[in-house]
């Protein structure tokens, strides 16, 4: 009799009898109970006529043959490396480092998201034309293995803990300041070098030395950086001929795609690895997008993780830098996969993007052997899983994160997984979900009869780790926990006890795309050359009320000034390069000698078209986010160049009393015009700004501003609504005024429909005029 004939009937006998032994174990599915059971042990109070069949069908499920099972995992950094092997960033991880599903099912692969532009992989993607590798290290460390590392050095147990902590502390060393020389770099990482074998320190130091010798790489340590994210490069960049600079292999993608894969495979080798035991889900550069239900679109990981819009997120966009290419490597391992799981993790920031790489998502459905696992988050992230689409007014569920992936998924989530594995609240003290409470967190609700009509079985078991809640009263997945569960479920799944089923429920169909999302940006190493090349040519000026002049700022002073706007326009991808044509230099003007009018607002910057200088207020700079926020406004005015041909406030009387006044604005000529925009796109902006158009002169554009009403000029409101588009913090005055979007419309007051669609064709303008985002896409 075979193991899984062997668990089956040891299985039926516990739920065929008149009184079925399950009975003496708490509520739940059979995955459940028998799950609680593996996790819990067999309840002591039982006699031993009942615990006697429990103790041996949880022998049968513990002592199941996973050597040879094929596991293929899903996700991003933190989520992926934590049930793979345990967080490998935490300082504490070499004390446990060989948990999770790699020690359970060693033939396990990963497949890692590469749209972070976050932190030290962000300063990476300033230089090289590299897919992110942040995430790639943070999942290869946590991959490592205890029983092929013994193998592929002939190590004991102990020494295979001594040579992690080491590689710990080499892939995890960051640096502020650059490394005087290779030597000094390795000693600053504080690894215990004698511990690594030869092999395996010649090859390291290989690598770090390579950082120094190759020109390509050597300007990456002029940044801050993480160790282990530059090995990998090197390992990538010895993989390409060393006369290719990074421009060039920017140009040559299909180089650059071979030598990620060549490089990402050596590495792994000599870690001890397989092969192909992390691979990035493709090798096409490319960056996250996040459209809102207000319709504002967001482009980077980073920024859209860390942005507080305030509305549910309606759709996630991947932008490939050139047509996707998703290797053969990844398609194989789906392809021949036993298990497939999508792990736990960011919301739009891993699972989705991953799936949107063409045809990973296809090659998913087309295994229909594979035992399909969801591990559901078990906190709400600020920013993501906050406010649900559909239901703004409630608490995150699971089949909101189920709807989430169903909407920005290629076709869905139809035959992805057939199961979702949460976190049993039950098991949770409620003192520690009260402490959660109180610091504005929150937990992912099951709703366990929605998600079973959505067409999924539920899982609800304790994978949350006792130690943490013991030790530091934090809540998180347990890597040894959530492998047993997945163990038994696989168990039950062999032999034929859980199934997948045939439909997806209630969820509306959605259709494969018929195209992926093209470039709009520049690779971003390419984008951030063309920004310093632009910036390196604007003068900087400065106007004192000393000096009847301006005098020009040269030396350390010009080059801080010049970094920070560097990186402010770094920082916001939707700007584009375009949007600097505008400008010839920067100019701060000391308070003494600001004589812009302040009758319509408290904004200290402006664009003026004269000398096509932006100006800002000298006391400004003393604060970063006052300095980026003028300098967004202005940029913004900047795009509308010398539109103005004249403007002029009249004051409108009645009887001779003044009852409001008039505010005229004359355009350019098409053929004189110079701005950002078209003619036909110009006089759209300026409707949506409220301007009247004249019916008898052409260009004349008019506004009636009441008693002592407030009044924002169109170029003004222009250079506000730019700043807010990018970071909502920057211009409070345009949130407040975009906040009846988040109404419901009524129909008693007709005008609050008006303003609520000029509100949404403004914001349309920005989106597609402005940034050059696409158009709605159905799906």
């Amino acid at each position: 009799m075979s193991s899984n004939q062997g668990l089956q009937q040891s299985i039926q006998q516990l739920t065929n009898q008149q009184v079925a032994t399950f009975d003496f174990l708490p509520n739940g599915n059979l995955a459940e109970r028998l799950i609680t059971l593996v996790l819990t042990g067999v309840p002591a109070a039982l006699p031993p006529s009942v615990a006697s069949p429990f103790a041996s069908c949880i022998r049968q499920l513990t002592d199941l043959d996973t050597k040879n099972t094929k596991v293929v995992v899903f996700g991003g950094g933190t989520g992926l490396s934590n049930i793979i092997g345990g967080d490998s960033r935490r300082l504490n991880w070499p004390q446990n480092p060989f948990a999770g599903i790699k020690q359970i099912f060693p033939d396990c692969h990963c497949i890692v998201c590469i749209t972070d532009d976050g932190g030290s992989t962000g300063e990476l993607l300033k230089d090289l034309p590299l897919v992110a590798l942040g995430d790639l290290r943070h999942v290869l460390l946590a991959a490592i293995q205890q029983c092929r590392l013994i193998k592929a050095f002939a190590l004991d147990t102990d020494t295979a803990y001594d040579l992690v902590a080491a590689l710990h502390a080499l892939f995890n060393y960051r640096f502020i300041t650059r490394p005087v020389d290779e030597g000094q770099l390795l000693k600053d990482t504080g690894a215990d070098i004698h511990v690594i074998p030869d092999r395996l320190l010649a090859y390291l130091k290989n690598l770090i030395s390579s950082l120094f010798t190759d020109s390509r790489l050597n300007v990456t340590l002029d940044r801050p950086q993480c160790l282990g994210n530059l090995l990998i490069a090197a390992a990538i960049y010895r993989q390409v001929d060393p006369v290719s600079d990074s421009l060039a292999l920017a140009a040559s993608y299909q180089v650059i795609r071979t030598a990620t894969i060549r490089g990402l495979a050596e590495l792994c080798l000599a870690l001890g690895m397989q092969a192909n035991a992390v691979l990035p889900c493709t090798t096409t550069n490319a960056q996250l997008q996040v459209r809102y239900t207000n319709g504002v679109q967001v482009t980077g990981e980073h920024k859209s993780s860390h942005c507080r819009r305030g509305y549910p997120v309606d759709r996630v966009l991947v932008e490939f830098f050139r047509e996707p290419f998703v290797q053969p490597e990844v398609i194989d391992l789906i392809q021949q996969a036993d298990i497939l799981i999508f792990a736990p993790g960011s919301l739009y920031t891993s699972i989705i993007p991953i799936m949107q790489a063409p045809g990973l998502v296809d090659a998913v459905r087309a295994n229909s052997r594979a035992l399909k696992l969801l591990v559901a988050n078990i906190w709400v992230q600020q920013g993501e899983t906050d406010v649900a689409r559909d239901a703004p007014d409630r608490k995150f569920h699971v089949s909101d994160l189920i709807h989430a992936y169903h909407r920005n998924i290629p076709g869905g989530v139809d035959k992805l997984f057939s199961h979702v594995i949460t976190l049993d609240l039950g098991d949770i003290p409620g003192s520690v979900l009260q402490r959660y409470a109180i610091e504005d967190k929150a937990p992912i609700y099951l709703d366990r009869k929605k998600v079973r009509a959505l067409g999924f079985g539920t899982i609800a078991v304790p994978v949350f780790s006792r130690d943490q809640l013991e030790r530091r009263r934090i809540i998180q997945h347990d890597p040894a926990a959530l492998t047993a569960s997945i163990k038994v479920l696989y168990g039950l799944w062999s032999t034929g006890l859980i199934k997948q089923k045939e439909s997806s429920g209630t969820l509306p169909r959605i259709l494969p795309w018929s195209d992926t999302v093209h470039p709009g940006h520049s690779l971003p190493c390419l984008r951030y050359d063309a920004i310093v090349g632009h910036c390196r040519y604007l003068s900087v000026e400065q106007l004192s009320q000393a000096s009847r002049f301006d005098q020009r700022l040269e030396g350390q002073e010009k080059n801080r000034l010049m970094s920070r706007v560097i990186e402010i326009i770094w920082n916001h991808p939707d700007i584009l390069i375009e949007h600097l044509q505008y400008i010839r230099g920067i100019c701060m003007v000391d308070p003494l000698s600001w004589k812009r009018c302040q009758q319509w607002d408290n904004v200290f910057s402006f664009y003026d078209p004269r000398d096509m200088r932006i100006k800002i207020r000298r006391d400004q700079t003393t604060d970063r986010k006052r300095f980026e926020m003028a300098f967004l406004v202005a940029l913004g005015q900047s795009l509308l160049g010398n539109y103005a041909r004249d403007k002029k406030l009249d004051v409108i009387r009645n009887n001779g009393e003044i009852i409001g006044r008039l505010f005229c604005l004359n355009i350019r000529e098409v053929e004189r015009l110079d701005c950002f925009f078209d003619y036909p796109t110009l006089t759209t902006y300026l409707e949506l700004a409220r301007m009247c158009a004249s019916e008898k002169k052409k260009g004349l554009y008019t506004r009636v501003i009441n008693g002592d009403e407030g009044f924002t000029p169109p170029g003004l409101l222009f250079g506000l609504c730019y700043a807010w588009y990018l970071d909502n913090r920057f211009a409070a005055n345009i949130e407040y005024k975009m906040s009846i979007m988040k109404n419901e419309m009524g129909d008693l007051i007709p005008e609050q429909a008006r303003i609520f669609d000029r509100r949404r064709r403004l914001i349309d303008f920005f989106r597609e005029h402005v940034f050059h985002h696409q158009a709605d896409r159905d799906r």
